[in-house]
């Protein structure tokens, strides 16, 4: 049986199992606590770095450094999504017990959504080179946009979907139970947490169409690109209840990331243009950019909090 048709067996078997138990665990509504988090998010990359061993041992450390580089692309990209998912969350009122079966639902969708991208974007690439140099204007642009642009603000009352499903369905102004739409005098509504859900898969649109870009720099294995974004985007849920609280406490975490964004764009460009960057020296500038921003977050976050407390 070739390597790859095997680390595919196993993928699939791994990934229906844990998709299977997770769904099973959140049939009800519930606050996911801070320890449930952390042990949830040490499941899951645990089970990241098992699968890469795996990669090393059958595939060997040529396809096991891209898929860890990868990975560790796709899920310092998803740390992006978690600031969009509290405004989200903050703006719709919706409280812990809410926000754990909102994100299941979300993050179901956006699996989809990247499968569809990740094949089409592989089969388009291969055919079409040149579309190497928009992407990856594209991901210098987001860099940009990400370092030195307005992200504190939201605006569903603007967005095309809310506003269609507005015109479709009567909203409710509250919460009530965790339905997503029921009846009243024969009339079907929808929840606020709809609306919520439908922000989430459009946020996930949103950064699948930015991020997907920056793991083509790395390769083109479908199986590579498929399988490390897959187990970045199934802990991220776990991820955002272990950092929620916190969050706010890397303020300069976005500049590394937008860092790394500027340098898988640049690195897209060059290795068309025929200059090949090692894989080892890409996973260097990773770790190094986001050691930094959240260094430079803690060191700095410090010193206003001690200000601060002098002042007072």
């Amino acid at each position: 049986m070739p390597e790859t048709t095997l680390m595919w067996i196993i993928f699939c078997f791994v990934f229906g199992l844990m998709l299977f138990i997770d769904l099973g665990r959140n049939r009800k509504s519930h606050t996911v606590s801070f320890r449930e988090a952390l042990v949830w998010s040490a499941v899951w990359v645990g089970l990241a770095l098992a699968f890469n061993a795996g990669i090393w041992y059958t595939m060997g450390s040529g396809k096991a450094l891209e898929f860890f580089t990868g990975y560790l692309i796709e899920k310092s990209l998803s740390i992006d999504n978690l600031f969009v998912f509290i405004m989200i969350f903050s703006y719709f009122g919706v409280r812990g017990q809410h926000q754990a079966r909102i994100l299941k639902y979300g993050i179901i969708g956006a699996l989809v959504m990247r499968a569809v991208f990740i094949f089409a974007g592989i089969e388009v690439l291969t055919r079409f080179h040149w579309l190497f140099y928009l992407f990856g204007a594209l991901l210098i642009v987001t860099a940009a946009k990400m370092a030195f642009g307005d992200e504190g603000k939201i605006d569903p009352e603007k967005n095309l979907v809310i506003r269609a499903i507005r015109k479709l369905l009567p909203v409710t102004r509250r919460t009530f139970g965790d339905w997503f739409f029921t009846r009243r005098r024969r009339i079907l509504v929808a929840s606020p947490l709809l609306v919520a859900l439908l922000m989430v898969e459009w946020s996930d649109l949103v950064f699948a169409i930015d991020s997907i870009p920056a793991i083509f720099a790395v390769t083109l294995d479908p199986f590579i690109v498929f399988t490390s974004n897959i187990f970045a985007i199934m802990g991220l849920r776990a991820l955002y209840f272990l950092l929620a609280n916190v969050i706010g406490m890397f303020a300069y975490l976005k500049f590394g990331i937008s860092f790394i964004l500027l340098f898988v764009g640049g690195k897209m460009i060059a290795t068309v243009s025929g200059f090949h960057i090692p894989i080892t020296i890409s996973l260097s500038v990773i770790f190094i950019s986001l050691a930094v921003a959240v260094l430079t977050s803690v060191i700095f976050g410090r010193r206003q909090a001690a200000q601060v407390l002098e002042s007072t």
